[in-house]
């Protein structure tokens, strides 16, 4: 993955620090007993998702040409070939 510069998008770090804030914050509420603050969060988790995703759309995302596979070797030598 250190190739395809996965991730490394303005709409990539912002919907996953979005996410992120919504876990702590459903995983703080869920400590303190309190449901309707872990549904809270939880949405926010979902709000992230779909942040990121509009953020993408708008071409703040990898282009969708940026995901060709990558050659990593030619096809191995059989011994037959060799002789």
């Amino acid at each position: 993955m250190a190739g395809s510069s996965h991730g490394h998008t303005p709409a990539a770090w912002t919907g996953a620090t979005i996410v992120f804030i919504g876990f702590c914050v459903a995983g703080a509420f869920m400590v303190m007993a309190q449901p309707a603050g872990f549904w809270a969060g939880m949405a926010i988790v979902v709000i992230g998702g779909v942040v990121g995703w509009i953020m993408s759309a708008m071409g703040m995302g990898m282009p969708k040409d940026a995901h060709k596979a990558l050659v990593t070797s030619q096809q191995p030598e059989t011994a037959e070939a060799k002789s």
